[in-house]
């Protein structure tokens, strides 16, 4: 059963037949809303709204470790997270669908690991290649299924938020060889690996990074609803193909 965790501008499947709803407690707190259980293309999933069903809860606050471990304890097979972007390579305009390759961390202050001590011995993952490379493989797939195109790779740089990044910030970056930028990616993917479920991401570009582009004088918000609407009506048509291949 594949695990599909939406974030802003996915806040449920509406292509989903709903079977159940679940409310989870973990060792690690609730997660950031029940699991939502059925069936896409006669394929079971479950679905977890990462920022909750109102999209109240920011990304640094995210339980994340929640979110995983009830995941796992609901026996799924992968995790595919959905997450919008900001495009800091000249290629990632608005409207651009992502499947990265690698991360860089630049979060603080989060509950980043099981691991971290205790009565239980610390666990080191290797985390050399953070995506898994079959479910990656995929989502390109399912994308290429729809008609849809999508860049294959990138490195996704994960900011701390909630507030958008300076330009300066931005150029770092780029300077540290990032192509786009998000507030989720870490710890999810990491926790994911902890507990040896494969995952991977599809990433939406819904803006230029600030600084860039059309974004060179500040970010309107206006456009990112208008991009985040044309763009998850798309992201859905590739899930459905993804429990197809």
């Amino acid at each position: 059963m594949l695990a599909i965790i939406g974030g802003s501008g996915l806040t449920q499947l509406s292509n989903m037949e709903t079977l159940r709803r679940e409310v989870v407690r973990t060792p690690y707190g609730e997660p950031s809303g029940a699991l939502v259980f059925g069936r896409m293309c006669e394929e079971p999933v479950v679905f977890l709204a990462r920022h909750g069903f109102g999209h109240t809860i920011p990304p640094h606050r995210v339980n994340y470790r929640a979110n995983i471990w009830a995941l796992k304890e609901a026996r799924v097979t992968g995790i595919v997270s959905v997450a919008s972007v900001g495009g800091i390579r000249a290629d990632l305009a608005p409207g651009t669908l992502v499947v990265p390759h690698q991360i860089i961390d630049y979060t603080w202050g989060r509950s980043s690991t099981f691991f971290d001590g205790g009565d239980s011995a610390v666990k080191h993952i290797d985390f050399t290649h953070p995506y898994d490379e079959e479910l990656r493989r995929r989502l390109l797939a399912a994308i290429a299924a729809t008609g849809d195109v999508a860049i294959d790779g990138g490195v996704y740089a994960t900011s701390q938020g909630p507030r958008l990044e300076t330009a300066a910030e931005i150029d770092r970056f780029e300077r540290d060889g990032a192509d786009l930028v998000g507030m989720t990616g870490m710890p999810e993917a990491a926790l994911a690996r902890e507990l040896d479920l494969p995952y991977a991401a599809i990433s939406v570009v819904v803006n230029y990074a600030a600084g860039r582009a059309a974004s060179a004088d500040g970010i309107v918000f206006g456009d990112i609803e208008l991009v985040l609407q044309q763009s998850m009506a798309r992201v859905r048509k590739v899930l459905e193909c993804l429990c197809k291949v």
